[in-house]
């Protein structure tokens, strides 16, 4: 597969699997959420999404599984033109964005919300 790229704000990031992975802390219930992408020409494609526990609007999706202590399951969800990720600052941490064997954090402070695209083709 050829790379694929990500604008994560102003910011490009190469990705060599074309794929990425979001995880957060529910701001209420503190438990671990994890989204992997796709980056296709379409948009963002959700390949998985996986909780820790329930709660607080955070119950597994539809056909979810119980695999190490995660409910796991495929979205059933177009693909997105962007994701706009809010930073509340209650978190504790923000989220974290790994790719290709690193991750980085961001959005930890309250602030305004982050847009996550696939790069504009030229």
């Amino acid at each position: 597969m050829s790379a694929a790229c990500l604008m994560i704000g102003a910011t490009a990031l190469a990705l060599g699997s074309g794929t990425f992975t979001l995880s957060w802390r529910h701001s209420v219930e503190r438990t671990e959420w994890r989204e992997t992408w796709a980056v296709t020409a379409e948009g963002l494609r959700p390949v998985e999404a996986a909780v820790k526990g329930s709660g607080a609007g955070m119950d597994p999706g539809p056909g979810a599984v119980l695999r190490d202590g995660w409910w796991v399951w495929t979205p059933d969800l177009a693909p997105q033109k962007a994701l706009l990720l809010a930073a509340s600052g209650a978190t504790g941490g923000g989220w974290t964005l790994c790719a290709d064997g690193a991750c980085r954090g961001f959005g930890a402070a309250a602030g305004d919300a982050l847009r996550l695209a696939p790069c504009p083709v030229p």
